[in-house]
């Protein structure tokens, strides 16, 4: 917080529960959050959103002409539910944003070569992307793996959003510098992603 020269008191965070969920926040919010969402927006300078991430896509949305923003936290179920095309919904909903306008990032998060996937991820995907899903779907060492990150930058795609930036981070290669649940085998932290506008 410090060093984004942002103040805790201006936070505002969610139960994170892997849905479709998307929160408004209209403002800081003290203390821990019992509203349950994977995904934030607000378009209010003076609140910082903030998510906790270990292998899950953090996805950072920002609409430089209606001064909004989002952040959405999509791991394998939150790709199902499609949270990244909920958030970007919202916006234009809410704020009257324009895809095409939106700038976003995919942050740091499990790369398709460290992230293998069981039968049951495998059909729910398929169930929820169609044909579209053996993109995202490759074969490797354990199996099936999923990449997370093309699948979601294919649900903002099909929103409208053209200018999408992948970090290309892996968190599970880079444990120094990330948290990784499946590198980690559960017995990790969280790294928190935020964004805010500026006041």
């Amino acid at each position: 917080m410090q060093a984004a020269e942002l103040r805790t008191e201006s936070l505002f965070q969610v139960w994170q529960v892997h849905s479709a969920e998307v929160a408004r926040a209209d403002a800081p919010q003290s203390g821990r959050s019992s509203i349950k969402a994977d995904a934030i927006v607000t378009n209010r300078p003076g609140v910082t959103l903030l998510m906790r991430f270990a292998d899950c896509v953090p996805i950072l949305i920002f609409d430089p002409l209606r001064k909004a923003i989002g952040i959405a936290h999509a791991g394998w179920l939150g790709t199902v539910r499609q949270v990244a095309r909920e958030a970007v919904m919202r916006m234009r909903d809410r704020f009257g944003t324009r895809p095409q306008d939106l700038r976003v990032g995919i942050g740091p998060s499990i790369a398709v070569h460290h992230y293998p996937v069981g039968p049951e991820v495998v059909d729910a995907f398929r169930g929820s992307f169609g044909e579209a899903a053996e993109a995202h779907l490759a074969a490797g060492p354990g199996g099936t793996h999923l990449d997370l990150w093309s699948a979601n930058e294919q649900l903002l795609r099909e929103q409208g959003v053209e200018h999408i930036e992948i970090a290309g981070l892996c968190s599970a290669c880079e444990i120094a510098d990330w948290y990784s649940h499946r590198a980690e085998h559960g017995q990790t932290g969280r790294f928190g992603a935020l964004i805010a506008l500026a006041g």
